[in-house]
Protein backbone atom coordinates (compact mmCIF):
# COMPACT_ATOMS: atom_id res chain seq x y z
CA UNK A 1 0.00 0.00 0.00
CA UNK A 2 1.20 3.46 -0.88
CA UNK A 3 -0.38 6.51 0.78
CA UNK A 4 0.15 9.77 -1.07
CA UNK A 5 -0.87 13.36 -0.49
CA UNK A 6 -3.59 14.49 -2.84
CA UNK A 7 -5.54 12.69 -5.51
CA UNK A 8 -8.56 14.99 -5.52
CA UNK A 9 -8.54 15.27 -9.33
CA UNK A 10 -8.44 11.50 -9.91
CA UNK A 11 -11.85 10.20 -11.11
CA UNK A 12 -11.54 7.14 -8.82
CA UNK A 13 -11.00 9.36 -5.78
CA UNK A 14 -13.85 11.63 -6.85
CA UNK A 15 -16.16 8.60 -7.20
CA UNK A 16 -15.18 7.29 -3.73
CA UNK A 17 -15.75 10.71 -2.18
CA UNK A 18 -19.13 11.04 -3.91
CA UNK A 19 -20.15 7.65 -2.50
CA UNK A 20 -18.91 8.72 0.96
CA UNK A 21 -20.78 12.05 0.73
CA UNK A 22 -24.01 10.51 -0.59
CA UNK A 23 -23.97 7.67 1.96
CA UNK A 24 -23.43 10.07 4.85
CA UNK A 25 -26.40 12.12 3.67
CA UNK A 26 -28.53 8.99 3.23
CA UNK A 27 -27.89 7.53 6.70
CA UNK A 28 -27.66 10.70 8.81
CA UNK A 29 -30.60 12.89 9.81
CA UNK A 30 -30.69 16.36 8.22
CA UNK A 31 -28.81 18.92 10.26
CA UNK A 32 -26.40 16.30 11.61
CA UNK A 33 -24.35 15.72 8.45
CA UNK A 34 -20.87 17.25 8.59
CA UNK A 35 -19.18 15.53 5.62
CA UNK A 36 -17.05 17.72 3.33
CA UNK A 37 -17.75 17.90 -0.38
CA UNK A 38 -14.96 17.83 -2.96
CA UNK A 39 -14.61 21.61 -3.15
CA UNK A 40 -14.21 21.86 0.64
CA UNK A 41 -11.53 19.15 0.64
CA UNK A 42 -9.55 21.24 -1.88
CA UNK A 43 -9.24 24.21 0.48
CA UNK A 44 -5.76 25.14 1.78
CA UNK A 45 -6.63 24.35 5.41
CA UNK A 46 -7.21 20.67 4.52
CA UNK A 47 -4.60 17.92 4.09
CA UNK A 48 -5.97 15.08 1.95
CA UNK A 49 -4.42 11.71 1.16
CA UNK A 50 -5.32 8.61 -0.83
CA UNK A 51 -4.17 5.01 -0.36
CA UNK A 52 -3.31 2.83 -3.35
CA UNK A 53 -2.38 -0.74 -4.24
CA UNK A 54 -0.79 -0.12 -7.64
CA UNK A 55 -3.70 1.42 -9.58
CA UNK A 56 -6.44 0.33 -7.15
CA UNK A 57 -7.80 2.99 -4.80
CA UNK A 58 -8.03 1.55 -1.30
CA UNK A 59 -9.20 4.51 0.74
CA UNK A 60 -8.94 8.18 1.58
CA UNK A 61 -8.55 10.42 4.59
CA UNK A 62 -8.05 14.05 5.49
CA UNK A 63 -7.68 16.52 8.29
CA UNK A 64 -8.74 20.14 8.56
CA UNK A 65 -6.46 22.45 10.51
CA UNK A 66 -8.48 24.21 13.24
CA UNK A 67 -5.56 26.03 14.87
CA UNK A 68 -1.76 25.77 14.79
CA UNK A 69 -1.95 22.83 17.24
CA UNK A 70 -5.41 21.28 16.63
CA UNK A 71 -6.86 19.52 13.58
CA UNK A 72 -10.03 17.59 12.77
CA UNK A 73 -9.99 14.22 10.99
CA UNK A 74 -12.32 14.30 7.97
CA UNK A 75 -13.38 12.06 5.08
CA UNK A 76 -12.04 8.74 6.33
CA UNK A 77 -13.31 6.11 3.91
CA UNK A 78 -12.11 2.64 2.92
CA UNK A 79 -13.35 0.75 -0.13
CA UNK A 80 -16.09 -1.59 1.07
CA UNK A 81 -14.31 -4.77 -0.03
CA UNK A 82 -11.17 -3.72 1.85
CA UNK A 83 -12.71 -2.94 5.22
CA UNK A 84 -11.11 -4.75 8.17
CA UNK A 85 -7.91 -5.33 6.17
CA UNK A 86 -5.80 -2.60 7.80
CA UNK A 87 -6.41 0.07 5.17
CA UNK A 88 -8.26 2.41 7.52
CA UNK A 89 -5.62 1.86 10.20
CA UNK A 90 -2.82 2.72 7.76
CA UNK A 91 -4.60 5.89 6.67
CA UNK A 92 -5.21 6.88 10.31
CA UNK A 93 -1.54 6.35 11.20
CA UNK A 94 -0.52 8.37 8.14
CA UNK A 95 -2.81 11.24 9.17
CA UNK A 96 -1.42 11.16 12.72
CA UNK A 97 2.16 11.24 11.41
CA UNK A 98 1.41 14.04 8.94
CA UNK A 99 -0.39 16.12 11.56
CA UNK A 100 2.46 15.61 14.04
CA UNK A 101 4.99 16.68 11.37
CA UNK A 102 3.00 19.91 10.96
CA UNK A 103 3.13 20.66 14.69
CA UNK A 104 -0.41 19.52 15.46
CA UNK A 105 -0.73 18.34 19.07
CA UNK A 106 -4.40 17.26 19.13
CA UNK A 107 -6.63 15.51 16.61
CA UNK A 108 -10.40 15.54 17.05
CA UNK A 109 -13.25 14.19 14.97
CA UNK A 110 -17.01 13.99 14.68
CA UNK A 111 -18.76 10.83 13.54
CA UNK A 112 -22.24 9.40 13.77
CA UNK A 113 -23.49 8.07 17.09
CA UNK A 114 -25.63 5.28 15.63
CA UNK A 115 -24.87 1.70 14.55
CA UNK A 116 -23.82 2.47 10.97
CA UNK A 117 -20.78 4.34 12.35
CA UNK A 118 -19.85 1.78 15.04
CA UNK A 119 -16.92 0.35 13.01
CA UNK A 120 -15.53 3.87 12.55
CA UNK A 121 -15.81 4.62 16.26
CA UNK A 122 -14.06 1.32 17.05
CA UNK A 123 -11.19 2.20 14.69
CA UNK A 124 -10.79 5.63 16.26
CA UNK A 125 -10.86 4.19 19.79
CA UNK A 126 -8.21 1.64 18.78
CA UNK A 127 -5.93 4.56 17.93
CA UNK A 128 -6.42 6.41 21.19
CA UNK A 129 -9.40 8.63 20.44
CA UNK A 130 -11.73 9.13 23.40
CA UNK A 131 -15.17 10.66 23.50
CA UNK A 132 -15.28 14.37 24.26
CA UNK A 133 -17.67 17.27 23.96
CA UNK A 134 -18.24 19.32 20.83
CA UNK A 135 -15.23 21.27 19.57
CA UNK A 136 -14.72 24.00 16.99
CA UNK A 137 -18.08 25.18 15.63
CA UNK A 138 -19.98 21.99 16.54
CA UNK A 139 -23.00 22.07 18.81
CA UNK A 140 -24.25 19.21 21.01
CA UNK A 141 -26.06 16.68 18.79
CA UNK A 142 -27.49 13.29 19.79
CA UNK A 143 -26.63 12.01 16.30
CA UNK A 144 -22.93 12.85 16.73
CA UNK A 145 -20.07 11.33 18.66
CA UNK A 146 -17.12 13.66 19.24
CA UNK A 147 -13.70 12.13 19.88
CA UNK A 148 -10.21 13.49 20.47
CA UNK A 149 -6.64 12.48 21.27
CA UNK A 150 -3.26 14.05 21.88
CA UNK A 151 -0.61 13.14 19.32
Amino acid sequence: MKIVAGGLDDPRVIAMLKFHFDTNHAVTPPGSVHVFDLSRLKQPDVYFCSAWDDEKLMGVGAFKVLSPTHAEVKSMHTAKELRRTGTGAAIMLHLIDEARARGIKRLSLETGSFDYFAPARALYAKYGFEECGPFGNYKPDLNSTFMTREI
